[in-house]
């Protein structure tokens, strides 16, 4: 691997937002938005910058170290850098986290300023319209007249569609990661399971868990609601080949009080288990409950067609270049759907490349 992007600091924005604040889709109102970024690579100039979309959970170090850390912690760090595919000695790349987040950009945990206290239940519901539209302020703020690229995975790819089709002049080329125009009947069925199983945990609250306790929240609903989400994010093939049906030593050859307690709770020793119960813990760390259900909401929500009627509507629209990448054997994203992105995309004449990965 070629050298990385060295350090790269979070930084913070607050949006001139118009009098009154940003009005939202569902009539709700933000009186104040903050923008927590990064950004890397060449200088900034009127026709190098790429915006990256995170991931559902992601946040905005895509590539990097972070102050005070010694190696790169960035999500895509074997895409970002010098020589890589989004290569920084060309190119500025810039990546925020979304409305609603929990990494720093306005959410569920900032401050309202009415109240002075944490937004919780009322921070308003949201699209991925709102989403996008407070992209695009944010890269006007910073000086970024139109993109050379904007980028998108899963998550982040239903919103690089809501953005080319309703600013198909906003930049240059787009790519398209595992992902579709809007989630199918299972991926829905499958963030519905998760959302409950945050809003059926007492400690939820409502919402309104931030100043009681720890302040954590619904730690298992929202470990369950990220072991359910993770299982989609690997394929059935993978898995099998990772764990198969073996089990962990140590619990099988743990004492037999431990094994009774276990028999009890109804845990198992498969390394699944244990792999599951390793990334909710994870999880649990780094992301937070009310910010979960914004944001998986706002992505079920997501369809060009209520806006135009039909999915070649939508991509008619479209004025960039675009690349589609599917995966074989995604569950949540799978590969038909990038698959009627790319066909739409060629019955309206537009330039497009697709690709296939196994």
């Amino acid at each position: 691997m070629t050298e990385g992007v060295g350090v790269v600091e979070l930084k913070k924005m607050k949006l001139n937002l118009p009098d009154g604040g940003l009005k939202l889709a569902y009539g709700g109102v933000l009186k104040e938005i903050e923008v927590a970024y990064e950004e890397c690579g060449a200088p900034l100039n009127d026709s190098n910058a790429i915006y990256i979309c995170h991931a559902l959970t992601g946040d905005a170090h895509v590539a990097g170290i972070r102050p005070g850390e010694e190696k790169p912690s960035g999500w895509w760090e074997e895409m970002v850098g010098p020589g890589r595919a989004f290569d920084t000695n060309k190119y500025h790349i810039i990546c925020s986290n979304v409305l609603g987040g929990c990494t720093g950009t306005t959410g569920p945990m900032s401050i309202n300023p009415d109240t002075g206290k944490p937004y919780g239940s009322s921070f308003p519901q949201y699209n991925f319209d709102d989403a996008v539209d407070v992209f695009r302020m944010f890269l006007k703020q910073l000086g970024v007249k139109k993109l050379a690229a904007l980028v998108g995975g899963s998550y982040g790819g239903l919103q690089v569609v809501n953005w080319m089709t309703r600013f198909p002049d906003d930049m240059e080329k787009s790519c398209l990661i595992a992902t579709s125009a809007s989630l199918n009947t299972q991926a829905i069925a499958l963030s519905v399971m998760s959302r409950n199983s945050i809003t059926d945990d007492p400690n939820w609250k409502g919402g309104d868990y931030y100043l009681e306790g720890d302040g954590k929240g619904p730690k298992a609903g929202l470990a369950a609601a990220r072991q359910l989400a993770h299982i989609t994010y690997l394929s059935r093939e993978l898995l099998q080949q990772k764990f198969g049906r073996r089990l962990q030593d140590n619990f099988v050859n743990a004492p037999a009080e431990e094994r009774a307690e276990r028999d009890r709770l109804f845990k198992t020793y498969f390394q699944i288990e244990s792999y599951l119960d390793y990334q909710a813990m994870k999880f649990l760390r780094r992301f937070d409950a009310n910010s979960y259900l914004h944001i998986t909401r706002s992505m079920d929500l997501s369809d060009p067609c209520d806006r135009y009627g039909t999915l070649d509507a939508a991509l008619a629209r479209v004025n960039s270049k675009v690349l589609v990448v599917s995966y074989e054997n995604d569950i949540l994203f799978p590969w038909w759907q990038s698959k009627e992105i790319a066909a739409a995309l060629l019955r309206a004449g537009k330039s497009v490349s697709y690709c296939h990965l196994e």
